[in-house]
């Protein structure tokens, strides 16, 4: 990866850490607006709870890809930035522009992904109860 393009992603993580960071602050403040508004009846309340619950989905969200490009942050600092972290080969250019903060190539990705329900589903049932 030339210095040009390595360039071109930090620009384009750091323009999208600071919609996040923007994005989580204006989500804490409707969350408080709401948590600080009266309900006058059920109906109200239902709209309060169901506005507060997506707030904090989309606020987890957000701060888990915040996370994740501070976590590519420190790829770019020690030179490991673009290769994937289960082959160790370059992610391509094309899935970095998709996805600046990529950290597994296409083929790779698709092993994650499939493995992910796995675990998800194991935790759900208790798996850790018996071990």
């Amino acid at each position: 990866m030339s210095t040009n393009e390595l360039s071109e992603f930090k620009n384009v993580l750091l323009l999208r850490r600071e919609q996040l960071v923007k994005n989580l602050k204006e989500i804490r403040e409707n969350i408080g607006g709401l948590q600080n508004s009266e309900a006058n009846d059920e109906a109200d309340f239902a709209t309060i709870s169901s506005d507060s619950l997506l707030g904090e989905v989309l606020s987890k969200k957000q701060q888990n890809e915040l996370k994740e490009i501070e976590y590519i942050f420190k790829k770019i600092e020690d030179g490991s930035y673009g290769i994937c972290e289960m082959c160790e080969e370059y992610i391509g250019m094309d899935r970095l522009k998709v996805k600046p903060h990529a950290r597994y190539c296409v083929d790779c990705r698709e092993i994650v992904e499939k493995n992910a329900p796995i675990k998800k589903n194991i935790s759900n049932i208790g798996y850790k109860k018996f071990i």
